[in-house]
């Protein structure tokens, strides 16, 4: 019978191929995903795991939740082992090495996701086989899904068709980037584009235009405002760092030369709400100032002005519980009970909101994700490889 760390040792270079075969699927967000989900999916189902996919309305990207069973037919349950595929963008000319070429060296592997999160799926699919040959008391279910990184668009559409399909499932693992510590809270995270579209016009005749990029500048002032309102709205015994909701502009675009009025503008913006009210307090007071002040003030001198907000997403928190099974699972698992909270957003909350215990937990540290060189090391990817390997003995006969 094969030890523990005989299987790690076993898995381990098969982790790093899969992984250096993700890394090169350039799934930033937005663009198509259904390459790798097709890699995945080829993976999973010559194992004899059951699999279906849900897509984007253009069917240019793909979720992909497969079921592996092991020996036996098993009926309901189980354990998500979830992760994201898209990545953040990358610029070439930035990086030590190609940044969609995986770069094995100093016992780390370098690349765009190697951290966020592919490292995380590359150990699921390294261990996958090890799942299906074995008598599985519970189901283990993969779930890979798109563009997390912008607003969680994937995963709301997955769950859906899994609570059509009436799959009920005890516990998830989201495998972000968390030096393997057990996460059990989180900010959420609300994303906004507001478009300005006014009137233009010769830069020497600025009342005869309307200036969107004015008109912006006044909204972002307004946000910074509530920025400062927002610090003052601290909870007691808040868990988080900073202990208050944040609010940050991320983009700020529009006009198209120095001597023209700017008749459109866009800005970017983000919040981290510590509790829900402080996400409708922002929302409440930026939709009156711009209803009450900024519009009425465009149309008088040009009634086709408009200021549109989109929502890119607003994923909920991840909360805080008093007793976790996902999360005593994880302790258990990895020996560490530190039980901590972050500030960055993730699909926890989303599965939570399901009623499936849930808990983050990943190799790698989020200091290394989005940035250029982006690495997870080899030692976090063995430490992920353990977790699976004794949740494997744990649900195994």
């Amino acid at each position: 019978m094969a030890t523990q760390n005989n299987i790690i040792e076993q898995a381990f270079p098969e982790t790093l191929k899969i992984l250096s075969e993700l890394i090169k699927f350039q799934t930033v967000s937005g663009t198509s995903n259904i390459e790798l989900i097709e890699y995945c999916e080829k993976k999973l189902n010559a194992l004899g795991a059951v699999s279906f996919k849900t897509f984007d309305d253009k069917k240019l990207r793909a979720n992909l939740f497969s079921t592996i069973n092991g020996k036996k037919k098993l009926n309901g349950g189980g354990i998500i082992l979830s992760g994201h595929t898209d990545v953040v963008p990358a610029s070439i000319k930035d990086w030590s090495s190609n940044p969609f070429v995986a770069d094995e060296r100093d016992n780390k592997v370098f690349g765009r996701g190697s951290c966020d999160m592919k490292g995380f799926i590359a150990c699921t699919l390294a261990l996958a086989p090890y799942f299906a040959s074995e008598n599985l008391k519970k189901p283990i279910h993969f779930s890979y899904t798109y563009d997390e990184e912008t607003a969680c668009q994937g995963a709301p559409v997955m769950l859906k068709e899994l609570k059509k399909r009436k799959i009920n499932c005890s516990i998830c693992i989201v495998g972000e980037p968390t030096n393997m510590k057990a996460i059990q809270a989180h900010k959420g995270c609300y994303e906004y584009s507001t478009h300005f579209y006014g009137l233009a016009g010769h830069g020497s005749a600025p009342d005869k235009g309307v200036n969107a990029v004015e008109y912006a500048t006044r909204f972002v002032n307004k946000l910074m405002e509530l920025r400062k309102e927002l610090k003052k709205r601290e909870p007691k015994n808040s868990i988080f760092n900073p202990p208050y909701t944040t609010l940050q502009i991320g983009r700020i675009k529009g006009g198209i030369a120095r001597n023209v009025i700017a008749d459109q503008c866009t800005v970017d913006w983000e919040l981290r709400p510590v509790v829900f009210e402080d996400g409708e307090f922002v929302n409440k007071t930026m939709d009156d100032y711009v209803k009450n002040f900024l519009l009425p003030e465009m149309k008088k001198t040009y009634a086709e002005s408009n200021i549109k907000k989109e929502i890119i997403g607003e994923i909920i928190g991840f909360n805080k519980e008093e007793k976790s099974d996902a999360v005593n699972l994880i302790c258990n698992l990895t020996g560490d009970n530190s039980r901590d909270v972050v500030s960055f957003g993730t699909e926890a909350g989303l599965f939570q909101e399901l009623g499936i215990s849930t808990v983050v937990c990943g190799p790698g540290s989020i200091e290394q994700a989005h940035k250029t060189d982006e690495y997870v090391s080899f030692d976090e990817l063995k430490l992920c490889l353990k977790m699976l390997v004794d949740l494997k003995n744990q649900i195994s006969n």
